[in-house]
């Protein structure tokens, strides 16, 4: 059930009921085309922004706003607009796949928010119309702009437990209960899509149809993969190591469920950003692993069963493990974070080896 906030004046900000979220969507969208903003827009794509460059310190205000973000149609719980880029196909060259970029799920996590932006000056220079992006710098304001910031939303839930799974409700009882004690940095509701920044994200998988799907956390600085493709050795300085299956999470509903790959992407540190050239590692590594690997569901071939680690290096991985029926790991030999995470209703249990 999706709980609607009605109207009420919030931290300064009035959320919308649903009659007047569905109107302003409308109007949105009536507006998508004509390259010019309008007034309403302009107003929330400044709000979007100051939710981000306010709290940011390496996101400036302006840059925000010049960057080409829209207004998404979405609110945070505490009615901030949740903004997002598209970087369509341009004819005449069909884009190879469309790739869904998320950052900012969880509030605490600011280079997740961050990392986002210097992409996105990336792809304002040099989209090519090779793959079809759509961008969302920042799903969880509210969490971020809670003073501390916050790894939840606004409801104290986790945006990252509160997606569709199998036996979400037992799953819960297992996970949250008896695994976590109920911390309530991992509370995820008290149903599946309970929130309205996961709904919004489940609701744009449903219309964009991404054929894979990059998600930016932080601070294990590991790459975690979940979906059927071969998933990448490594992107810069990152370092493949599976994390496990978490009920809930977005992993687990769009790789696992979905069979779509979603490559998520734990940067080293919440609160400091990496340099300029590790980012840009990052990038062009994940655009080498992409052409190679992902394409458009179309025209996708039969899925062969494969339990190898693409080698997006030209090096062969010099570190593999794992059984056949769960998962397989690839890790430099000298890592300290070598784990193999089983695809099951145990996954859970399985955590990052320190």
């Amino acid at each position: 059930m999706i709980r609607w906030l009605w109207p009420v004046m919030v931290s300064g900000v009035l959320a919308m009921s649903p009659p007047a979220l569905s109107k302003a969507r409308g109007a949105e969208a009536s507006d998508a085309g004509t390259g010019q903003d309008t007034a309403s827009e302009q107003a929330l794509i400044r709000r979007g922004c100051d939710a981000m460059a306010g709290v940011l310190g390496s996101v400036d205000m302006n840059d925000c706003l010049n960057i080409g973000l829209k207004p998404s149609g979405a609110f945070t719980v505490q009615g901030r607009p949740i903004l997002v880029r598209e970087y369509p196909p341009l004819a005449p060259r069909e884009p190879q796949a469309r790739v869904l970029l998320v950052g900012g799920i969880h509030g605490d996590e600011y280079s997740s928010f961050s990392v986002v932006f210097r992409w996105l000056e990336v792809l304002n220079e040099h989209h090519s119309g090779l793959f079809h992006w759509r961008v969302i710098p920042g799903l969880n304001l509210d969490g971020l702009n809670a003073g501390p910031a916050e790894r939840m939303n606004a409801n104290g839930i986790d945006l990252n437990r509160n997606f569709p799974t199998p036996n979400w409700h037992e799953n819960k009882q297992e996970y949250w209960v008896e695994f976590t004690g109920r911390d309530p940095r991992r509370y995820p509701g008290e149903a599946p899509l309970s929130e309205p920044e996961s709904q919004y994200l489940f609701d744009e998988i449903e219309r964009f149809k991404p054929d894979a799907i990059v998600a930016l956390h932080a601070p294990y600085g590991i790459l975690d993969f979940d979906g059927p493709k071969n998933p990448p050795h490594h992107l810069g300085y990152l370092y493949l190591n599976r994390l496990g299956t978490y009920p809930g999470s977005l992993g687990n509903f769009a790789g696992v469920q979905r069979k779509l790959p979603v490559i998520t992407m734990e940067l080293p540190h919440a609160g400091i950003m990496p340099t300029r050239e590790q980012s840009s590692q990052v990038w062009n590594d994940l655009i080498y692993w992409l052409k190679r690997n992902v394409q458009r569901q179309e025209r996708r071939e039969p899925e062969q069963k494969s339990d190898q680690v693409a080698d997006n290096s030209g090096i062969t991985p010099a570190y593999l493990s794992g059984d056949s029926a769960s998962c397989m790991t690839c890790q430099p030999e000298s890592s300290l974070r070598q784990n193999c995470c089983r695809r099951d209703s145990e996954s859970w249990n399985l955590l990052v080896v320190e």
